[in-house]
């Protein structure tokens, strides 16, 4: 929930702007305290009127009080039950005031105009000026049409923003203003709301600051260009840990084996193929903060691996298998003090006594232990049932593999 927060919503010049007016409303609704800044363009699409009735409250629109009377604010102190009531006597203040209000600065929609403006300095109205006042955390929106999305301009701008730490919520596809379908829309209120609590969640979070390292997915030990060793993982598990650690506040590194999962945005991602290059970029990783190794990486690969196709000459083929490096392994034998390792375990048989052994061989502060179990559960489900085996703890976990992630984590960090 939203309770109590301090929201500063930017609406900007675009024909998406009338969303914006039900994303007030689904604030409110989770508990938050909103307030309105529009640019002068954003008025010819949806007047500051509705979104005065709808917070009980002034809109800003204009840098300066368009009269020279003393006019009451909203915007200033939090001594009133919703968070302000301040005589704003000085007019050349109100941005510093509207930015310095916010716990959470959001712009949606947000065009390529104010991107433009805001990536460069540029204050000539209320909003990038408050803009560059604040320092809330600030969210932009990107909204306009695919043409525009997709210009170099756009994307150069976009790129340097995020370096600065601002955060993006991407556009969504689909049907667009100019009659054409691509890149650009504002995404719904209700996703944007819960990006929101995604955001905020990790300010507050365990893992706020942290370095994590997640492996996912399977690695593959090629043979020849077309046929290799590997196994039915899908990385679903690696991905929801690495999920549930970024909304706990960790900067997450993703290391993932062949995959098709949709990875969302602020994970850092890198893609290898056999446990060589998997092993390889955990070295480069090193040290993280939480190190988490969910990947079914290979445990053998062939010694020879051909150049060309081995053709089918002979009734029998044979293949000499060597051990990949353990990659847990080495985590546990160069872990700094600090670190924590969680490692998983698959078995088919003795699945706790095992667990509990690997966690001692492996130096491993944590074994997530699991059966190679039904399609319900295991390889490729988007269900898991597991147990959590730490130094005198063992507790079971069941659900769908996000929830499961996130309680995993909470277990660890917060009990």
């Amino acid at each position: 929930m939203l309770s109590g927060t301090h929201i500063l919503l930017g609406v900007t010049g675009g024909i998406a702007a009338y969303k914006a007016a039900y994303l007030v409303r689904v604030l409110q609704k989770k508990g938050a305290l909103v307030r309105v800044i529009m640019t002068p363009a954003a008025t010819r699409f949806i007047g500051e009127e509705t979104f005065s009735a709808l917070t009980g409250h002034e809109v800003g629109v204009h840098t300066f009080v368009q009269d020279d009377t003393h006019k009451t604010s909203t915007i200033g102190d939090r001594s009133s039950d919703d968070g302000i009531t301040e005589l704003v006597h000085n007019p050349w203040t109100r941005h510093i005031q509207w930015g310095e209000w916010a716990d959470l600065f959001v712009i949606a929609p947000c065009t390529a105009n104010t991107i433009a403006k805001i990536t460069h300095g540029n204050s000539d109205n209320l909003l990038t000026a408050a803009v560059l006042a604040s320092r809330a955390p600030l969210l932009i929106c990107p909204t306009m049409d695919g043409e525009m999305m997709n210009a170099p301009a756009t994307a150069h701008n976009l790129e340097l923003l995020k370096s600065r730490g601002f955060h993006l919520l991407e556009p969504e596809e689909g049907y667009l203003a100019s009659g054409l379908t691509g890149k650009g829309r504002l995404p719904e209120p209700d996703d944007i709301v819960a990006h929101i609590e995604t955001l905020l969640d990790a300010k507050k979070g365990p893992l706020y600051g942290k370095k994590v390292v997640v492996t996912a997915g399977p690695t593959r030990e090629h043979i020849d260009p077309v046929r290799f060793i590997s196994n039915p993982s899908s990385g679903k598990m690696g991905l929801a840990m690495a999920k549930a650690a970024h909304r706990l506040g960790g900067h997450v590194h993703l290391v993932h084996g062949p995959i098709s999962l949709s990875i969302p945005e602020g994970i850092h991602c890198y893609s290898v193929v056999s446990a060589q290059d998997m092993f390889e970029q955990v070295k480069a990783l090193h040290p993280a903060d939480l190190f988490i190794k969910a990947a079914a990486v290979s445990d053998f690969r062939p010694t020879n691996q051909h150049d060309h196709k081995v053709k089918k000459t002979q009734e029998e083929y044979h293949v000499s298998l060597a051990s990949t490096p353990d990659i847990l392994q080495w985590i546990g034998d160069h872990k700094p003090p600090h670190t924590i390792s969680i490692g998983f375990a698959m078995e088919t048989t003795d699945l706790l006594e095992q667990a509990r052994a690997k966690r001692t061989k492996k130096n491993a502060d944590w074994i997530v232990a699991n059966y190679i179990g039904t399609q319900q559960q295991g390889f490729a489900s988007d269900y898991n049932t597991v147990t959590l085996v730490g130094d005198g703890v063992e507790e079971s976990f069941e659900g769908p593999k996000d929830d499961l992630a996130m309680s995993l984590l909470r277990s660890i960090f917060l009990s």
